[in-house]
C-alpha cells in the first residue's frame, strides 16, 4: 500500500481517448439542459466532482449561506433573495472559499489513477438510509397507521377552517386578549358538533369546548381549561397532551421519515409548524444531508400516528410511515451509522480504473478526514472563530462573525456587515437583517442587550450547539492536518508510538507489539485536556501547531466551562462495509438510475436502461459508521478535490 499526495487543486483531468470523443456531445447535452425547470437545489457543501450543468450552479448559489450551522432555518421567502447573477460572477465570488488543502486534506491511500464523475447532478443520486443501534437499516415500506378506540375520526383533521385554526392557535398561546373563540356549526347535527369538539381538543391541547345557542344558531365555544399559569406550566414540561393520552399507549410515536432535498432540522421545523407544536418534542439519532433522499427514524412526544399520517396528504418532499408507539425518545448518536447509495454520473474512468478504485475502497478504505462542510463555505472558516474562542480573544470572535467578507452571501447579510463596519452599532446593523435568527442576528441582539464590553455574554445568546460547533471545527482542523502529517511520515502501517484503543482507553503501541496492529487499529486525538498524544514526531507536531496558534496543548481547559475541550479519539482510516458497485449506461441524465423506497411503495417499475448508452454511471453502495463523511470516501475513489471553490471553478470552465 502506498500513499499519494494531492499536488494540484485543479479538477480538470486529462481525458482518455474514449473520453475525448464524447466531450462535444456532453457539452451539447449540458447546454440543452439549461432550461430545465425541475428544482434540484441542494446543500452545496456536499456537492462533489464535476457538476457541469448551469442549473445546478444556480442551485448551489442559492444554498451557500454563511450560517448553515444554525439549527433555525431562515424564512422561505428570503432564501432566494439578493442572489441573482450568472455562474461566472458566482464562481468569482467563490474564489475566496476554502480548498481541501486549506483544512489539511491532502493525502490519498490508494494508488489508482483518478477519474471524473458528477455527484448529485440530481439530489436523487444520493440516498442515505440510517442504521439503528440494533443494526437494522431504516426503510419506508409501510403506511399503515396503528389505530385504537381513543383515536379521533379522520374528519377531525378537516372540519376546522384555516381561519378557525389560526384563531384557536392564538387563543391557545395567549397571543390575543380574547378568552374564548366561537365556531359556528353550519350544518347543525349532533355528529357534526361532536367532531368539532374532538378536533379542538385533539389539535389544540389545553383548550376545552362547550356548545352554546346564540341568536338561534349553534356555536362551539373554545376556552382555556386552566388558568394561564397552569397551562404555561403544562407546556413547559413538554407534555401538552397529558390529559388525554391513553395510559396503555407508549408516550412516543416513532416513525420513519423519508425526505427529499431537505435537511433534518428543516424537516422537523416544517412538521412542528403543521402540527402546531414546538420542535423540541421531536428526537432523532442523527442529522442527514440536504441534497439527498434520506430515510431515518424520528420520535415525537404524544402526537398520534393518525395525525402524523395525515401530513402525507399536505406535505411536499416528505413521507411518514412505519409508525409504532414506544416509551422512550431517540438520542443523538444512538446509531450504528448510515448506508449510502450513490450514483456518479458521466464517469470517464476505464473499467480497470473503476475496479481498482472500488477494490481499494473495500479492502483499504479512505482517510477519515472531516469533510469540507465542517468548515463553512465563506472566506471566514468556522475553525478561525473556534481558535479565537479558545484564545479567549472575544473581540476577534465578534469581528470574525460580523465583519464584511468576500464571497457568496445573502444580500441582506452583506448590508448588515457593511453597516457594522461603518458604525459598530448593533441596533443599526440589526435593522438590516429581515431575519434575526441567524448567528449574526443573535450576536447583534446579544450586543444590544449586554453591551460591547460584555461580548462573552452577548455571544452566549447563540444556541449552545452552534457555539460549540466553532471549537469543534478547530479541533477538526487540527486533526486533519496532523493525520496528513502522520501518513506522510509513516505511511499506512502501525508504528511504535502510535495510539490504539483498548475498550474506551487509548494506549501507545510498543515496538515489541507493533506487528499485532494494522493501520486500521490506529487512532489519533482531537486536542483536549483528557487525551494523550502519539509518542513520535506527530506528538510534537500537535504541540507545535497549537503553539503557533497561541494555545497550550497542556492547558485545554477554558475559564468558561462550555469551551473547555476534553478531546476524543478518531480512527485515521475507515474501511466501509457492504461495498458494492455497478457500472451502467444511460442516455437521459434526467432519469433515475435506481428505485427509492417511495418508488417501491407506489409500485413504480425499475428504470429501463440501454445496454449501450451515450453516458456511463457508477452506482455504488457502502455503509459508514457515525461521524464519517461519505464525500471523503467518494474523494478517494475519484481522486478529486471536494471543495465548493474548485467545484464552482470547474463548472464555470466547463460552461465556457
Amino acid at each position: 500500500m502506498e500513499t499519494v499526495e494531492m499536488n494540484s487543486v485543479s479538477l480538470k483531468r486529462p481525458r482518455s481517448e474514449d473520453g475525448v470523443a464524447n466531450v462535444d456531445e456532453v457539452k451539447r447535452q449540458k447546454i440543452s439542459e439549461k432550461s430545465k425547470t425541475e428544482n434540484d437545489s441542494g446543500q452545496s457543501t456536499e456537492t462533489v466532482t464535476e457538476q457541469h450543468d448551469k442549473s445546478l450552479l444556480e442551485d448551489m448559489k442559492n444554498e451557500i449561506i454563511p450560517n448553515e450551522e444554525s439549527e433555525e432555518q431562515e424564512d422561505e421567502e428570503l432564501e432566494d433573495s439578493d442572489e441573482d447573477g450568472d455562474p461566472e460572477s458566482f464562481a468569482d465570488m467563490m474564489k475566496h472559499g476554502l480548498t481541501e488543502s486549506d483544512v489539511g486534506i491532502t493525502k490519498f491511500v490508494s494508488s489508482h489513477k483518478g477519474f471524473s464523475g458528477i455527484l448529485k447532478e440530481r439530489y436523487s443520486d444520493f440516498v442515505v438510509h440510517e442504521i439503528g443501534k440494533d443494526g437494522r437499516v431504516s426503510h419506508l415500506d409501510d403506511f399503515t397507521v396503528p389505530v385504537d378506540d381513543e383515536d379521533p375520526s379522520e374528519e377531525t383533521f378537516t372540519v376546522l377552517s384555516d381561519e378557525d385554526k389560526q384563531r384557536l392557535e392564538e387563543l391557545q398561546l395567549f397571543k390575543n386578549k380574547e378568552t374564548s373563540v366561537a365556531i359556528e356549526v353550519v350544518e347543525d347535527t349532533k355528529e357534526k358538533r361532536t367532531v368539532i369538539h374532538q378536533a379542538v381538543k385533539s389539535l389544540f391541547p389545553g383548550l376545552e369546548t362547550k356548545t352554546e345557542d346564540r341568536d338561534g344558531k349553534k356555536y362551539i365555544i373554545a376556552y382555556h381549561a386552566a388558568g394561564k399559569k397552569a397551562l404555561a406550566s403544562e407546556f413547559e414540561c413538554h407534555n401538552p397532551r397529558k390529559h388525554s393520552w391513553p395510559k396503555s399507549r407508549g408516550s412516543y410515536c416513532h416513525f420513519v421519515l423519508y425526505k427529499e432535498n431537505k435537511d433534518t432540522m428543516d424537516a422537523i421545523n416544517v412538521l412542528s409548524k403543521f402540527l402546531r407544536v414546538k420542535p423540541n418534542i421531536f428526537s432523532y439519532m442523527g442529522t442527514k444531508d440536504k441534497r439527498a433522499i434520506t430515510v431515518q427514524e424520528i420520535a415525537v412526544l404524544r402526537i398520534t400516528a393518525q395525525r402524523l399520517a395525515h401530513l402525507n396528504k399536505c406535505l411536499m418532499n416528505f413521507k411518514l410511515g412505519n409508525f409504532s408507539y414506544k416509551n422512550h425518545p431517540l438520542k443523538l448518536g444512538e446509531l450504528q451509522g448510515n448506508h449510502f447509495t450513490v450514483v456518479l454520473r458521466n464517469i470517464t474512468g476505464t473499467d480497470d480504473q473503476i475496479e481498482q478504485a472500488m477494490q481499494s475502497l473495500r479492502e483499504i478504505g479512505f482517510i477519515n478526514y472531516y469533510g469540507m462542510q465542517r468548515f463553512g463555505t465563506t472566506a471566514v472558516p468556522t475553525y478561525q472563530i473556534g481558535r479565537a474562542i479558545l484564545q479567549n480573544n472575544w473581540n476577534e470572535v465578534m469581528d470574525l462573525i460580523l465583519k464584511p467578507r468576500p464571497g457568496a452571501e445573502k444580500g441582506y447579510l452583506v448590508k448588515c456587515r457593511e453597516e457594522w463596519a461603518k458604525t459598530k452599532d448593533p441596533a443599526a446593523a440589526l435593522k438590516k437583517l429581515p431575519v434575526k435568527r441567524c448567528v449574526e442576528g443573535q450576536l447583534l441582539r446579544g450586543l444590544l442587550k449586554y453591551g460591547m464590553k460584555n461580548i462573552i455574554s452577548a455571544f452566549g445568546i447563540i444556541p449552545r450547539n452552534n457555539r460549540l460547533m466553532y471549537i469543534h471545527s478547530y479541533q477538526s482542523y487540527v486533526w486533519n492536518n496532523m493525520v496528513s502529517k502522520r501518513i506522510e511520515e509513516y505511511g499506512l502501517r502501525a508504528v511504535p508510538g502510535d495510539l490504539t484503543l483498548k475498550g474506551a482507553t487509548a494506549v501507545h503501541i510498543d515496538e515489541g507489539d507493533v506487528d499485532n496492529y494494522t493501520i486500521h487499529d490506529v487512532v489519533m486525538p482531537l486536542p483536549g485536556f483528557d487525551v494523550i498524544y502519539p509518542k513520535h514526531k506527530i506528538g510534537e507536531a500537535y504541540k507545535e501547531m497549537l503553539v503557533a496558534d497561541n494555545l497550550d496543548i497542556n492547558n485545554m481547559r477554558h475559564k468558561i466551562r462550555d469551551y473547555s475541550l476534553s478531546g476524543a479519539y478518531r480512527k485515521i482510516i475507515i474501511r466501509p462495509q457492504n461495498v458494492n458497485w455497478e457500472v451502467v449506461a444511460y442516455d437521459d441524465p434526467r432519469i433515475p438510475l435506481f428505485t427509492t423506497d417511495l418508488d417501491k411503495l407506489e409500485g413504480k417499475p425499475l428504470p429501463v436502461l440501454p445496454t449501450d448508452g451515450k453516458f456511463r454511471a457508477l452506482k455504488m453502495e457502502f455503509s459508514l459508521p457515525p461521524s464519517t463523511y461519505a464525500t471523503m470516501a467518494i474523494r478517494e475513489v475519484l481522486k478529486m478535490d471536494t471543495s465548493i471553490k474548485n467545484q464552482t471553478q470547474l463548472n464555470t470552465t466547463w460552461l465556457r
